[in-house]
């Protein structure tokens, strides 16, 4: 074990206040910097937000706003219906159930449920990914199995992939009108009211996690939906940049899906422009600092790798101030790796996030 995992396990066992955790303080290099587009403490009139009560108009008025681009949500499901297909014992006592889950209206995913044999009411973390068998530890995927992870550590989850089964050609309820990343938004709503039915899990006590595309999945259902607690997003490009490949987010099968035009893939050209959503968004000078500000105060934590480097504290610096607004502080974390994977690191830190805000 590295020696640098191995300190880090030793110190966050100790901690018991946010302002002890690790990685919430800004480097001094990026301290007050921000990175541009709108602030969230700007209304859309261009008047300062100063009260809390003023952040509660403007959160509001964000949220709108985003929804109005991208398109509305139909109706969150109250209870999703679940079939279990199949129940299974795994190592450490946690049970594994195959199940069948309705994700939308007129719509169903295969998925996981794992319960740890832990009883009471247990905290509960959603895993989506590209599929399910990767978050529960099935497949030989590396560094990827949150879900299994967590599990063993107390944790009830749910892992469920792509709606239809091909993250490019995601198929999309009859009754969405939405781009399909505010699609998965919608999901994420879904199975945060899948897992607070379920008699095992406390509903104050449910995060979200996934990495690359399934972090921009969990950054925009956490955002989207403010019953999670908290949320992880590893690597999933928290700005809109579109010199990097990897922060996609022009591409139709996230928030460019334009019916008159289907664009090239791949960066932004003159051969292959902005379309859908996005096009809009970029146009109006609306950033993701944005929606990761309706965050606060729910803590959250970048996991980032080479799409997320430590300069995007420039990006969370928007949200640090939020929290500033609200009387709250040490809500927003990030710590780095040089590569996109995941890595021990990194996942011990994901996993130390959760238990800190998530257990009692």
């Amino acid at each position: 074990m590295k020696l640098s995992l191995l300190l880090g396990i030793l110190a966050s066992a100790l901690f018991t206040h946010a302002e002890d955790l690790p990685f919430t303080q800004v480097p001094a290099e990026f301290a007050g910097q921000f990175s541009p587009g709108k602030s969230p403490l700007i209304f859309n009139d261009g008047s300062p937000v100063k009260t809390p009560a003023d952040w509660a108009r403007r959160r509001a008025e964000i949220l709108a706003g985003w929804h109005t681009i991208m398109g509305a949500w139909p109706a969150v499901i109250e209870q999703p219906k679940i079939e279990v297909l199949e129940t299974t014992k795994r190592e450490g006592d946690v049970t594994q159930r195959k199940i069948r889950i309705e994700i939308a209206p007129g719509q169903t995913g295969l998925g996981y449920l794992l319960l740890p044999a832990t009883t009471g009411k247990r905290p509960a973390v959603f895993v989506p990914y590209y599929d399910p068998e990767t978050s529960a530890g099935l497949s030989e995927k590396p560094l990827r199995d949150f879900a299994w992870q967590l599990a063993r550590r107390g944790f009830v989850t749910l892992c469920i992939g792509s709606p239809g089964g091909d993250a490019r050609k995601p198929v999309l309820s009859t009754v969405a009108h939405c781009q399909p990343l505010s699609y998965l938004g919608y999901i994420s709503a879904n199975m945060y009211q899948a897992l607070a039915s379920l008699p095992e899990v406390d509903p104050a006590r449910v995060g979200i996690v996934g990495h690359s595309y399934g972090g921009k999945w969990s950054l925009f259902g956490s955002c989207l939906w403010d019953k999670y607690a908290c949320a992880v997003w590893s690597d999933p490009g928290i700005i809109f940049d579109e010199t990097r490949g990897s922060i996609n987010y022009q591409e139709p099968w996230y928030l460019g899906l334009d019916p008159a035009l289907t664009r090239k893939p791949g960066l932004v050209t003159p051969d292959s422009p902005r379309t859908g959503a996005y096009k809009t968004l970029i146009e109006k000078g609306h950033d993701l600092q944005e929606l990761e500000a309706l965050m606060a105060p729910r803590p959250f934590l970048v996991s980032g790798g080479a799409e997320d480097p430590p300069k995007r504290w420039s990006v969370l610096n928007h949200s640090i101030a939020v929290n500033q607004l609200l009387g709250t502080s040490s809500r927003v974390a990030m710590t780095n790796r040089e590569k996109h994977d995941p890595n021990e690191e990194s996942n011990e830190q994901i996993y130390r996030f959760f238990e800190f805000w998530l257990k009692p």
